[in-house]
Protein backbone atom coordinates (compact mmCIF):
# COMPACT_ATOMS: atom_id res chain seq x y z
CA UNK A 1 0.00 0.00 0.00
CA UNK A 2 1.15 3.64 -0.70
CA UNK A 3 1.48 5.79 1.86
CA UNK A 4 0.74 9.00 -0.83
CA UNK A 5 4.50 10.71 -0.07
CA UNK A 6 5.05 10.95 -3.90
CA UNK A 7 4.81 14.73 -3.80
CA UNK A 8 5.81 17.33 -1.36
CA UNK A 9 3.33 19.86 -0.02
CA UNK A 10 4.95 22.65 -2.01
CA UNK A 11 4.80 21.08 -4.98
CA UNK A 12 0.79 20.01 -4.31
CA UNK A 13 0.32 23.29 -3.03
CA UNK A 14 1.81 25.32 -6.65
CA UNK A 15 -0.35 23.43 -8.55
CA UNK A 16 -3.97 23.35 -7.14
CA UNK A 17 -2.79 27.43 -6.95
CA UNK A 18 -1.93 27.37 -10.57
CA UNK A 19 -5.76 25.24 -11.19
CA UNK A 20 -7.29 28.57 -9.10
CA UNK A 21 -5.63 31.22 -11.24
CA UNK A 22 -6.06 29.16 -14.46
CA UNK A 23 -9.77 29.72 -13.40
CA UNK A 24 -9.78 33.70 -12.79
CA UNK A 25 -9.78 32.79 -9.22
CA UNK A 26 -7.35 34.33 -6.57
CA UNK A 27 -5.32 32.18 -4.01
CA UNK A 28 -2.98 33.01 -0.78
CA UNK A 29 -0.85 30.50 1.22
CA UNK A 30 -0.49 30.15 4.85
CA UNK A 31 -3.54 32.07 5.52
CA UNK A 32 -3.76 32.73 9.59
CA UNK A 33 -7.76 32.65 10.63
CA UNK A 34 -8.78 34.51 13.58
CA UNK A 35 -8.22 31.40 15.76
CA UNK A 36 -4.47 31.19 14.65
CA UNK A 37 -4.79 27.96 12.36
CA UNK A 38 -3.05 28.98 9.07
CA UNK A 39 -4.27 27.19 6.09
CA UNK A 40 -2.53 26.14 3.41
CA UNK A 41 -4.59 27.80 0.69
CA UNK A 42 -7.16 30.11 0.73
CA UNK A 43 -9.50 31.33 -2.64
CA UNK A 44 -11.25 33.77 -3.24
CA UNK A 45 -13.77 33.65 -6.03
CA UNK A 46 -15.13 36.58 -8.16
CA UNK A 47 -18.33 36.45 -6.09
CA UNK A 48 -16.56 36.57 -2.92
CA UNK A 49 -16.95 32.27 -2.00
CA UNK A 50 -14.40 31.48 -0.04
CA UNK A 51 -12.34 27.96 -0.51
CA UNK A 52 -9.93 26.43 2.38
CA UNK A 53 -7.61 23.63 0.78
CA UNK A 54 -5.65 21.84 2.85
CA UNK A 55 -2.74 19.98 1.45
CA UNK A 56 -1.80 16.76 2.40
CA UNK A 57 1.51 15.08 1.29
CA UNK A 58 1.06 11.52 3.03
CA UNK A 59 -0.95 8.98 5.13
CA UNK A 60 1.30 10.30 8.01
CA UNK A 61 0.77 14.23 7.34
CA UNK A 62 -2.66 13.35 7.18
CA UNK A 63 -3.08 10.98 10.04
CA UNK A 64 -1.04 13.34 12.22
CA UNK A 65 -3.17 16.38 12.17
CA UNK A 66 -5.83 16.96 14.49
CA UNK A 67 -6.49 20.70 13.32
CA UNK A 68 -8.21 20.24 9.78
CA UNK A 69 -11.65 20.08 11.33
CA UNK A 70 -11.14 23.71 12.47
CA UNK A 71 -10.91 25.51 8.84
CA UNK A 72 -14.65 24.40 7.80
CA UNK A 73 -16.23 27.30 9.96
CA UNK A 74 -13.92 29.87 7.82
CA UNK A 75 -14.75 28.98 4.55
CA UNK A 76 -17.81 28.16 2.20
CA UNK A 77 -16.44 25.12 0.63
CA UNK A 78 -13.30 22.93 2.42
CA UNK A 79 -11.31 20.82 0.29
CA UNK A 80 -8.15 18.44 0.67
CA UNK A 81 -5.47 18.52 -2.08
CA UNK A 82 -3.26 15.16 -1.98
CA UNK A 83 -1.20 13.09 -4.59
CA UNK A 84 -2.28 10.93 -7.09
CA UNK A 85 -1.26 8.04 -5.44
CA UNK A 86 -2.58 9.14 -1.73
CA UNK A 87 -4.78 6.75 -0.08
CA UNK A 88 -8.22 9.08 -0.71
CA UNK A 89 -9.95 6.25 1.35
CA UNK A 90 -8.81 7.70 5.07
CA UNK A 91 -10.02 11.04 3.83
CA UNK A 92 -13.43 12.61 5.02
CA UNK A 93 -16.33 11.97 2.95
CA UNK A 94 -18.54 14.44 0.83
CA UNK A 95 -20.78 15.39 3.28
CA UNK A 96 -17.64 17.02 5.07
CA UNK A 97 -15.10 18.13 2.43
CA UNK A 98 -14.09 17.74 -1.68
CA UNK A 99 -10.90 16.63 -2.69
CA UNK A 100 -8.40 17.51 -5.26
CA UNK A 101 -5.64 15.58 -6.94
CA UNK A 102 -2.28 16.39 -8.99
CA UNK A 103 0.00 14.87 -10.44
CA UNK A 104 2.44 18.21 -9.16
CA UNK A 105 1.29 19.58 -12.67
CA UNK A 106 -2.24 18.94 -13.44
CA UNK A 107 -5.29 18.69 -10.72
CA UNK A 108 -8.98 17.28 -10.95
CA UNK A 109 -11.42 17.77 -8.36
CA UNK A 110 -12.60 14.49 -7.70
CA UNK A 111 -15.20 14.96 -5.18
CA UNK A 112 -16.92 18.53 -4.50
CA UNK A 113 -17.07 20.07 -1.25
CA UNK A 114 -20.24 20.75 -0.24
CA UNK A 115 -21.30 24.34 0.46
CA UNK A 116 -21.76 25.94 3.77
CA UNK A 117 -22.34 30.01 3.28
CA UNK A 118 -20.30 31.89 5.50
CA UNK A 119 -22.25 34.53 7.34
CA UNK A 120 -21.85 38.03 6.61
CA UNK A 121 -20.42 39.68 8.87
CA UNK A 122 -17.34 36.55 8.80
CA UNK A 123 -17.00 36.80 4.88
CA UNK A 124 -16.63 40.73 5.55
CA UNK A 125 -13.83 40.09 7.80
CA UNK A 126 -12.24 37.39 5.60
CA UNK A 127 -12.02 39.17 2.44
CA UNK A 128 -10.80 42.46 4.45
CA UNK A 129 -7.88 40.66 6.03
CA UNK A 130 -6.87 38.62 2.63
CA UNK A 131 -7.15 41.77 1.22
CA UNK A 132 -4.86 43.08 3.61
CA UNK A 133 -2.63 40.28 4.15
CA UNK A 134 -2.38 40.03 0.27
CA UNK A 135 -1.27 43.60 -0.24
CA UNK A 136 1.31 43.75 2.16
CA UNK A 137 2.77 40.65 0.91
CA UNK A 138 3.19 42.21 -2.29
CA UNK A 139 4.61 45.38 -0.78
CA UNK A 140 7.26 43.07 0.81
CA UNK A 141 7.88 41.26 -2.22
CA UNK A 142 8.49 44.76 -4.02
CA UNK A 143 10.87 45.76 -1.42
CA UNK A 144 12.91 43.19 -2.19
CA UNK A 145 12.38 43.32 -6.31
CA UNK A 146 11.21 46.68 -7.61
CA UNK A 147 11.36 46.72 -11.12
CA UNK A 148 9.27 43.15 -11.00
CA UNK A 149 6.79 44.03 -8.43
CA UNK A 150 4.20 45.18 -10.73
CA UNK A 151 2.33 42.10 -12.67
CA UNK A 152 -0.78 42.56 -15.18
CA UNK A 153 -3.61 42.58 -12.48
CA UNK A 154 -6.43 43.70 -15.07
CA UNK A 155 -9.27 41.66 -13.73
CA UNK A 156 -11.65 39.61 -16.09
CA UNK A 157 -15.20 41.42 -15.50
Amino acid sequence: MTDGASLTTARITAAVARLFLDHGKACIREFTVRTGRRADLMMLGPNREITIIEVKSSRQDFTSDRKWHEYIEWADRFYFAVAEDFPRDILPGPDICGIIITDGFDCHVVQQAPVSKLAGARRTHLVTRLAHVAMRRIEWAAQDDPDNAVADDRAED
